[in-house]
């Protein structure tokens, strides 16, 4: 199904009415709408193919939600509609989603600079300098690897990785193996390691977990559907509940969906409190306790990593001051894809879609439709 979405280095264009910068399922779908309506736009992609995000995630990755609600705008994801696919049909439909909507994706750009100069945004890229009356960062949170400073502490011995290297368990040596943070990453990738490694985790499901098993009856018949709907149709900025909830979860992350704290004991994972620093080369815990590992796989998270916009539309934290993507301070830049954004899984194909919807009727409120060349 891969479909070549490659360029030349250079283009005789240097303007558009929108720049989409991020090529990956955000962007493919505010694109796909931005086309429907006849815009002007240039999807700027970092990858050298689409779907290349996800093609790096480990091997053994599933979404949590089946393959019917998978689809993007005008197109249903293949295949068995009851299905949890994995990460790899993920990348491979977005890369024919592309293609067969003949998006204007311009693979192997990377965005070095958003500024303004008067009402035009100023886009400097590996394609060159581009410019525009709208920009859409259509971007996760997840940017830039996050690791504590003491890891550089442990013992050479220790094979210690983040869960942006981890591939699959052939990757470590053996011997126990630390998984540091519980969000969704840590549990799934626990709960693998844990049939060939002794294993242990560092840390606690802040924001709890989804109290059923996906993949049982349960589940694929009524479980995901309700998760899908809590999560996108009621976990939102419209909604009174949706309103207190955010806070706490822009803080803590969302609740764990496929493995539970419950699930990792019962596969013999051991649980520990939070790592706290290095003792003589080993990991130990607020507690003190003194791990004895022969690898630590970090789930620790990501840095933002937008400190190539050039624009003053960051809080203290770093995070995007917006009103449900649209940044009133700056008019015609957008946020896309963001983690509650507007819900919780604003961040997932299904979330982003409603998403995109809005935030397109708004930019193109904002001046006439140019046709497309």
């Amino acid at each position: 199904m891969a479909v070549e979405n490659r360029i030349a280095a250079r283009t005789t264009r240097d303007r558009y009415q929108t720049i989409v910068v991020g090529g990956g399922q955000a962007g493919l779908i505010v694109g796909r709408e931005l086309q429907k309506r006849g815009a002007d736009f240039v999807i700027l992609d970092a990858s050298e193919r689409v779907g290349d995000a996800w093609r790096r995630r480990w091997d053994s990755l599933r979404l949590f939600t089946q393959a019917f609600m998978n689809g993007l705008p005008d197109m249903d994801f293949p295949g068995a509609k009851n299905e949890f696919v994995g990460k790899d049909d993920v990348a491979d439909f977005l890369e024919f989603y592309a293609g067969e909507m003949q998006l204007p994706v311009r693979s192997g750009v990377r965005v070095e600079r958003v500024s303004r100069d008067g009402d035009e945004f100023v886009v400097d890229s590996t394609l060159g300098t581009l410019r525009s009356s709208n920009v859409v960062v259509a971007m996760a949170d997840y940017q830039e690897p996050k690791v504590p400073d003491f890891a550089d502490e442990l013992d050479p011995s220790v094979r210690q990785m983040h869960s942006t290297e981890y591939r699959n368990p052939s990757q470590l040596s053996d011997g126990p193996v630390l998984v540091v943070g519980l969000g969704n990453s840590g549990a799934d990738i626990a709960y693998e390691v844990a049939h060939s490694h002794p294993t242990i985790v560092a840390g606690v499901a802040k924001a709890g977990a989804v109290p059923f098993a996906l993949e049982g009856w349960f589940g694929r018949r009524i479980g995901t559907r309700l998760v899908r709907f809590a999560m996108v149709k009621v976990l939102n900025t419209s909604t009174p509940m949706g309103r207190r909830a955010r806070p706490k979860l822009l803080a803590s992350g969302p609740p764990l969906v496929r493995v539970s704290p419950r699930e990792l004991e019962k596969a013999g994972v051991r649980m520990v409190g939070r790592i706290d620093g290095v003792v003589d080369g080993k990991p130990v815990t607020d507690t003190g306790e003194v791990i004895d590992v022969e690898n630590v796989i970090w789930c620790t998270g990501y840095r933002r990593g937008f400190d190539w916009i050039d624009l003053p539309v960051f809080a203290e934290d770093g995070a995007p001051i917006h009103t449900r993507g649209i940044v009133d301070s700056q008019p015609g830049l957008y946020f896309l894809g963001l983690f509650y954004l507007h819900a919780v899984w604003s961040e997932t194909i299904t979330g982003a879609q409603p998403d995109a919807k809005y935030l397109v009727a708004h930019l193109m409120g904002r001046e006439p439709v140019v046709a497309m060349t």
